[in-house]
């Protein structure tokens, strides 16, 4: 199984980029964890909102496949627990899927196109962050998730 964390930018904070590190250490090998930062598209500014979420969603559609398990991170998505995320990844690793990505969209969202493709929408809060604060909160979760999948106390109820 892989893993893939889609996002539109670079983390250019030293600090959050050093936690996400933390736990992206900590993830199993079997995983094959990997953060793929989708540049900025060029002259954003000149753009509507509209049609910059459809350029970005022709670059997020280029890196999947029709077999590919499609999950965006959205303020309108069902919320979970940690257990529950858990659960889900031992369902995905128990399934024949061979690839999940995991999406954060830019400022506005995502494009209609990204939201048909999608297999699910998950929201980490009612709270907006920062889609900094988004990569390191959803790269804790997949390590909370391992743990608690293995056993180990590092999640408490």
């Amino acid at each position: 199984m892989q893993i893939n964390l889609l996002c539109i930018g670079k983390t250019d904070d030293k600090e959050i980029t050093s936690l996400i590190n933390y736990y992206i250490k900590r993830l199993p090998k079997h995983w094959n964890f990997e953060i793929i930062e989708i540049p900025d598209i060029k002259n954003a500014r000149n753009l509507s909102p509209e049609l910059l979420k459809k350029e970005e969603a022709k670059l997020f559609l280029n890196y999947m496949d029709r077999t590919d398990l499609v999950m965006i991170l959205d303020e309108k998505g069902k919320q979970s627990t940690s257990r529950e995320f858990s659960q889900k990844i031992d369902s995905w690793m128990n399934s024949s899927i061979k690839k999940i990505h995991l999406l954060i969209g830019g400022a506005y969202g995502f494009s209609e196109e990204v939201y048909a493709r999608a297999n699910e929408k998950m929201s980490l809060s009612k709270m907006t962050f920062t889609h900094q604060m988004i990569r390191l909160f959803i790269v804790e979760q997949l390590y909370r998730a391992d743990q608690i999948l293995q056993g180990k106390p590092y999640h408490n109820d």
